[in-house]
């Protein structure tokens, strides 16, 4: 019965963390494209900003879940490490939306299963089944594949959300040391994080597009509808980020990982509908073919954790 429940809860918090994450890439696209405010730095301060304001606001007056305190160094030890990584990783993703299509982007982010695994087996020592290492193949053969003919192909906006799969990995892992080390839930770590990784962007964004911001302002003619616009991502992004660390508190790191590569070939089935003229359909098809190497994936990640938690409580 317990296990039931721990597999419902799982697929609750994976499904409406895929929600927010559609409603957040497909909302900052429209800001880079339609508002023309092409300022990634300033729209992940927003984010931040109200993800602060929001779990302040769950804590603190809707008393949601009481706070957790913690000691300063760990505080600086722990969840600042955890937020800087964040911070980057929201960054390269915004950065990549500038550069290349919503659907390129997401594939390329499939990478992270990989770079979840690897990172885990070299930095953190941990052994994986050997069906895991296999699994990744397929995957990240057919990554590679649809990079090298991709029509809308750019090699600035690839750096970018290539490098952002190891700040998404190294992000999951610390937090998912952070939820199950530290009896942290996910509205606390949003609430001292939030606050770290706006201090951490706030002079970068000032002083690189502060100038470009101002004059934005100036072009616009609703500037309060093009600013609603704005806020209201990031309020979808407060929510976004509760998510994350409520799928990782429920699940693990790499689970986390090979959902999110779930994610994207719904991503990639709505592309070729919505956007035939402008996808390259045969290697789309064909990069939709590791998709039950996927599903293995997940279900021995998932085959582990659980064999690892009753060994804990026996």
């Amino acid at each position: 019965m317990e296990d039931k429940r721990s597999v419902a809860r799982a697929l609750f918090a994976v499904l409406q963390w895929w929600c927010f994450n559609v409603a957040v890439i497909i909302t900052n696209k429209w800001i880079f494209q339609k508002l023309d405010f092409k300022f990634p730095l300033s729209v992940s301060c927003v984010h931040f900003i109200c993800s602060a304001a929001g779990s302040y606001i769950a804590i603190k007056v809707f008393k949601v879940k009481p706070l957790i305190e913690v000691d300063p160094v760990d505080l600086w030890r722990r969840i600042f490490p955890m937020s800087f990584v964040f911070c980057i990783n929201i960054v390269l993703g915004n950065v990549s939306l500038r550069y290349i299509p919503v659907s390129f982007m997401q594939t390329i982010k499939s990478f992270t299963p990989a770079t979840t695994v690897f990172l885990q087996w070299l930095v953190w020592r941990k052994a994986f089944d050997t069906r895991i290492w296999w699994s990744l193949v397929p995957i990240v053969g057919g990554i590679l594949l649809t990079s090298v003919t991709e029509l809308s192909f750019n090699i600035f906006g690839f750096c970018a959300a290539f490098f952002g799969c190891l700040a998404t990995s190294t992000k999951t892992i610390l937090a998912e040391s952070l939820l199950h080390g530290y009896k942290f839930d996910s509205i606390n770590t949003v609430y001292y994080m939030a606050p770290f990784a706006t201090m951490i962007l706030a002079v970068p964004a000032l002083l690189l597009e502060g100038t470009g911001i101002l004059h934005w302002l100036e072009t616009q003619d609703s500037v309060y509808g093009s600013l609603s616009i704005i806020f209201g991502s990031g309020i979808v992004a407060f929510c976004l980020n509760f998510s994350i660390f409520y799928v990782i508190h429920s699940t693990t790191a790499v689970t986390f990982n090979v959902a999110g590569n779930m994610k994207v070939g719904g991503s990639c089935n709505y592309g070729i509908m919505a956007y035939i003229s402008q996808s390259n359909i045969p290697l789309k098809c064909s990069r939709m073919c590791d998709y039950p190497f996927r599903l293995h994936f997940l279900w021995i990640c998932e085959t582990q954790a659980i064999s690892r938690c009753r060994k804990v409580h026996q």
